[in-house]
């Protein structure tokens, strides 16, 4: 099983930045206002989707400090346990079964996975934040749900399968995705053990304020109400996938250092590095959609160009937006110095697993 050695895979952002100039990070300055007006579970699927991603990164090393291959695939197995037996097969027989169809189609499970780390790095266990992982994992298969309904994206293809509302109709789909979100708090507040009551509510806080209308609702809300428009500039994109992609992935972090017992000081850099590395994860999502088939995402690819979004390669190139991205990915790992570098690995490796992905 090959490995991916952090060194060379800083070498390789090395590489791309030769003489380029990067576009200015808006998120930088997260109190500036904004206003918006409306115009009148297998271990082979996980290590495929792993190993499509090889190629962008550089192996030369001859001693790998970090195999972060086996790293994913063991959390992505894990997390999928997890998930599995959280929601069980029971009745009402026809929700259950699509809340699971959904929730066990595979994936990488990046956000849980972003969730474990950041416990493990400030000295938490993997079981302390596991119930918090799986409820992000369940709100994110949720906004799935809902995002390919026939109002929202009309998409007919999820993770190379048919999607909720094409097996089970719309009707179900909605209550299904509707399950999800209910169950994850519950989820969290009843599985969650060995925590601080206060550290809980916090948590439980963070989760809804994520995901609420100041969060990642307000990003679906402003992208519905941008598709068409001639004037929308840099900020407003930002504002937009800050909240509707980056929210739940920062989300996930802090969930992660919060549970995990982290000071107020790391979980605030682990919030910044989360809405860089949240941000960037949207910026290749922008790019692949224009750069590769539906084959090779396993979701139909150039919808958002045939819904005329605003999207980063629309808005500045697809050239310009790599660069971009690569701005995102070093903010991102900037704030993990000082952190304990063998426990940072995992959080370096999936900063430049986003940024590399294909898929």
């Amino acid at each position: 099983m090959s490995c991916v050695n952090l060194s060379s895979w800083g070498q390789a952002c090395s590489m791309l930045n030769r003489s380029r100039s990067s576009p200015s990070l808006l998120l930088l300055h997260p109190t500036r206002p904004f206003s918006f007006a409306p115009p009148i579970r297998r271990r082979s699927s996980v290590a495929a989707i792993l190993t499509k991603q090889e190629s962008a990164v550089n192996e030369e090393s001859a001693k790998p400090s970090f195999n972060f291959k086996t790293y994913m695939v063991e959390k992505a197995e894990s997390v999928n346990r997890a998930l599995d037996a959280a929601v069980s097969l029971k009745d009402p027989v026809t929700i259950h079964e699509a809340m699971r169809y959904s929730l066990l189609a595979g994936g990488k499970r990046v956000r849980p996975v972003l969730c474990l780390a950041a416990c493990e790095l400030v000295g938490g266990d993997e079981s302390v934040a596991m119930p918090a992982a799986c409820a992000v994992e369940m709100i994110h298969t949720m906004s799935l749900i809902h995002d390919d309904l026939p109002c929202m994206d009309n998409d007919d293809l999820r993770r190379g399968k048919p999607t909720n509302h094409k097996v089970f109709g719309e009707d179900v789909a909605v209550l299904a995705g509707d399950a999800l979100l209910s169950f994850a708090f519950e989820h969290l507040a009843v599985s969650t053990v060995g925590v601080e009551p206060s550290r809980l509510v916090r948590a439980v806080e963070e989760l809804a304020r994520s995901i609420g209308s100041e969060g990642l609702v307000a990003g679906q809300v402003v992208d519905i109400h941008s598709e068409g428009l001639s004037d929308v500039g840099l900020e407003h994109l930002e504002y937009i996938h800050l909240h509707k992609t980056a929210a739940l992935l920062e989300c996930a972090v802090v969930l992660g250092s919060i549970l995990g017992g982290g000071s107020d000081s790391e979980i605030e850099k682990l919030r910044t590095f989360a809405r860089n590395i949240g941000l960037l994860f949207q910026v290749v999502d922008d790019i692949l959609d224009v750069t590769k088939s539906s084959q090779e995402l396993g979701k139909t690819a150039g919808k958002d160009l045939l819904a005329d979004k605003v999207t980063y390669p629309k808005l500045m190139g697809i050239e310009k937006s790599r660069e971009f991205a690569e701005k995102l990915n070093r903010n991102a790992q900037e704030q993990l110095v000082g952190f304990d570098s063998e426990k940072a690995a995992p959080l370096i490796a999936l900063a430049n697993y986003i940024s590399y992905r294909q898929n």
